[in-house]
C-alpha cells in the first residue's frame, strides 16, 4: 500500500472511533438520570477500575497497557464532564 492508502485507512478508523465514542457518550448520558434518581455519584472509582481492568484484559497490542490506560482515563474524564450538568441539583 502507498502512503495515501494508509492515511485513508487511518482516516476511516478515526471516523469509526468518533462514532463509537459518541455511542459511549449517549450511554453515559442515559445513565445520568438513573444515577441521580438512585443517588449514585458521577465519580465511582471502583467502576472506573473495572473499566480499566476490562480494557487491559482485552488488549492484544501493539499498544501498551499503560498507554491504553491513559487514553481511557481521558475518555472517562470527558464522560464525567458531560454527565455533570445532568446531575446538578435542580433546586438551585
Amino acid at each position: 500500500m502507498e502512503l495515501s492508502d494508509w492515511r485513508d485507512r487511518i482516516d476511516a478508523l478515526d471516523r469509526k472511533l468518533v462514532e463509537l465514542l459518541n455511542q459511549r457518550a449517549r450511554c453515559v448520558l442515559s445513565l445520568a438520570p438513573l444515577k441521580k434518581r438512585t443517588g449514585l455519584p458521577i465519580y465511582e472509582p471502583k467502576r472506573e477500575q473495572e473499566v480499566l481492568d476490562n480494557i487491559a484484559a482485552h488488549n492484544g497490542g501493539p499498544l501498551a497497557a499503560e498507554a491504553l490506560r491513559r487514553v481511557f482515563e481521558r475518555i472517562i474524564d470527558e464522560m464525567r464532564s458531560i454527565q455533570r450538568p445532568l446531575m446538578e441539583d435542580d433546586t438551585k
